[in-house]
């Protein structure tokens, strides 16, 4: 019998039960997927405790896996039972042994990636593909700001910002993840429990600021954030570690030089199949040849999945971490 992780009510990691089910009948563009390893990730807490609703409860969690293909319905043609595939945008249901989703949420997964690097990889490395290759192009020679860069997605961006010859600065809480960081390819860290961010941001720079900042972390950094820009520079939100940015005044981003602000998302820039198809191209494209290596901090059992979100909300994780069915 196959089983998943499911809730039915939000609330704390308590909330979350481990429950036999009946996977969702095949619709004639879907797919089940036997899930092999499945990513864990802070959108799925926000799942958890109600500040992204869901449709119905109980409900499933987690949107990110990579395993085989176990069945396909009457319409799919571009895969068949038995592919390697691996998927991030998928509906709720990854923390699951089998997982059914639409034919185009999925990709074909290249035989020299495994199913961990896959899943700990997908959706952390599509929102680095997006972040710095389209919503702000960076390019080599440009300085900027990463919040959170010794988490699953900030090490992703560290490596990649290397490998554009590009200088990215990330913060960090502690000495261990600044000495991480760079050993991943920022070009500098602050630790933000000792250091005054925009000063040390001010001092790396030369007093030019930076043309982008992006940030993971929500409420607690908006402000920081903002005096780290240079005039008519880029804030990218995108994401709410401490909580939603809430009351922004239009005014202040006048104040502070003009600035730019934009609140992206995975399924806002993968909203077709032919640019999920690229973005997963590129993606691979640099796991394969080294420039990104995965870095997969914990490994948890399916049924350890409350515990594994306890350790990533409160900041004892480095790099990604995966469930595994």
């Amino acid at each position: 019998m196959a089983k998943r992780i499911e809730f039915a009510e939000t609330g704390g990691p308590e909330v979350l039960r481990m429950q036999e089910f009946e996977p969702e009948a095949l619709g004639p563009r879907d797919v089940r997927v036997t899930n092999w390893a499945i990513g864990l990730n802070f959108i799925d807490i926000y799942v958890r405790t109600g500040l992204y609703p869901v449709s119905e409860l109980p409900s499933g969690l987690g949107t990110e896996g990579a395993g085989v293909i176990e069945a396909v319905g009457e319409e799919v043609k571009e895969f068949r039972e038995g592919d390697r595939v691996a998927y991030a945008t998928g509906p709720l249901g990854a923390y699951a042994t089998h997982h059914t989703l639409p034919a185009d949420k999925v990709v074909m997964l290249p035989d020299s990636i495994g199913f961990d690097q896959a899943a700990a990889a997908m959706l952390k490395g599509l929102t680095v593909q997006y972040l710095l290759r389209q919503v702000y192009p960076i390019k080599s020679g440009d300085t900027f700001l990463f919040h959170a860069a010794a988490g699953g997605v900030g090490l992703i961006a560290c490596q990649w910002a290397r490998s554009l010859g590009a200088r990215l600065i990330g913060t960090v809480s502690t000495p261990e993840k600044a000495e991480f960081a760079r050993k991943n390819g920022a070009w500098a860290t602050i630790n933000y429990s000792e250091e005054n961010v925009v000063e040390r941001v001010r001092e790396l720079t030369d007093g030019e600021m930076c043309p982008v900042v992006y940030d993971s972390v929500g409420r607690d950094t908006w402000e920081t954030s903002l005096d780290c820009l240079a005039p008519r520079g880029l804030m990218v939100s995108f994401g709410n570690a401490s909580g939603p940015v809430e009351g922004v005044n239009l005014a202040t981003l006048n104040k502070k030089g003009s600035l730019f602000v934009t609140r992206p998302s995975l399924a806002g820039y993968a909203d077709t199949r032919e640019r999920l198809e690229a973005m997963s191209q590129e993606l691979f494209q640099v796991i394969a040849n080294d420039s990104v290596h995965v870095n997969i901090g914990c490994r948890f059992r399916l049924d350890e999945a409350g515990e594994a979100q306890q350790n990533l909300a409160s900041r004892r994780t480095s790099g990604s971490t995966i469930l595994i069915p």
